[in-house]
């Protein structure tokens, strides 16, 4: 029977820790695919600038000051937690093999929480507002007639949806850009931290040492004019149609963004069909001309 002093403690936290980071390292996250990483140091963040993509023009006379515009977009950090509680029973009786996969398997998951934040973002889209005050995927984005955002505005799209279609929707990004269509930003990275004293309440009342996890962060919305959304079958037509439209978007004063689509964001169900129309070297006895134009991501947590 093993004695329970604070040197074995000490050495259970590190060898728990390290399951935890081994499981961290193994893990696989996509959202660096996705998203932008912006570090917080505040409760939230305000993302004026999202209304505003900056661009070189002709030095003629005193620079141009360019305002970023006012635009109230903001993030609020929440907080996430995962804890494990280890029975003292289990120390003295040296059965803590069965714990080691326990604190790897939150390593992982404190790996892919991004994920599990930022992919869900994509279909909520449709739904829910971005800095310009439409919903991230909508038909009514407004551009205006004059760079300050004046003159006459115009309705454009960055989505299709076709109303008998009852499948997932699926997404064209352009990730290329410093700035990705979503936002991940982190307040404080995930770290495992220990209630172990013998004098905790949990340790007295309980026998129970708790080790957890905690992080702040938050995911939101980026550029929409960097992201399209299909409600409609994924199709080699459809996809160019994504691909060309939004080829053709336009900043304020009818500038063009070139938007250069990179990635295919699919959810499991659509991998086999995805995969063939990005994959194959025929189509339908032709060259494939989708062949290698885009990369595709078959998302987890999609």
């Amino acid at each position: 029977m093993a004695i329970v002093t604070p040197a074995l403690i000490t050495s259970l936290f590190t060898g728990f820790k390290k399951n935890f980071e081994d499981g961290k390292s193994e893990a696989d996250p996509q959202y660096m695919k996705i998203a932008t990483v912006i570090t917080s140091t505040t409760k939230s963040n305000t993302y004026g600038w999202l209304g505003k993509f900056p661009s070189l023009k002709k030095w003629v006379g005193p620079r141009t000051i360019e305002n970023m515009k006012a635009h109230a977009y903001t993030i609020i950090n929440e907080d996430y937690e995962s804890t494990v509680g280890v029975d003292k029973n289990d120390i003295e009786d040296d059965e803590l093999g069965i714990y080691a996969p326990i604190f790897k398997e939150m390593g992982s998951a404190a790996a892919i929480h991004p994920d599990e934040s930022c992919f869900p973002l994509l279909p909520l889209g449709f739904s829910n507002l971005c800095y310009d005050g439409q919903n991230y995927f909508d038909t009514d984005h407004p551009v205006a007639e004059k760079a300050d955002g004046t003159g006459t505005i115009t309705s454009v799209a960055n989505m299709t949806e076709d109303p008998g279609y009852t499948g997932e929707p699926w997404f064209v990004l352009d990730t290329s850009k410093a700035i990705k269509p979503i936002i991940f930003q982190e307040r404080k990275k995930p770290q495992l931290v220990s209630m172990t004293k013998v004098d905790d309440e949990a340790v007295f009342m309980s026998k129970q040492f708790r080790y957890g996890v905690d992080c702040r962060d938050a995911a939101g919305f980026g550029f929409w004019q960097m992201a399209y959304a299909n409600k409609r079958a994924l199709t080699p037509d459809n996809l160019w149609d994504s691909i060309s439209k939004m080829r053709e978007f336009k900043a304020d004063g009818g500038r063009k963004l070139g938007i250069k689509p990179t990635l295919l964001v699919v959810p499991a169900g659509m991998e086999k069909q995805a995969t063939r129309m990005l994959e194959r070297e025929l189509d339908s006895n032709s060259s494939n001309e989708l062949k290698g134009r885009l990369e595709l991501l078959v998302a987890d947590y999609l």
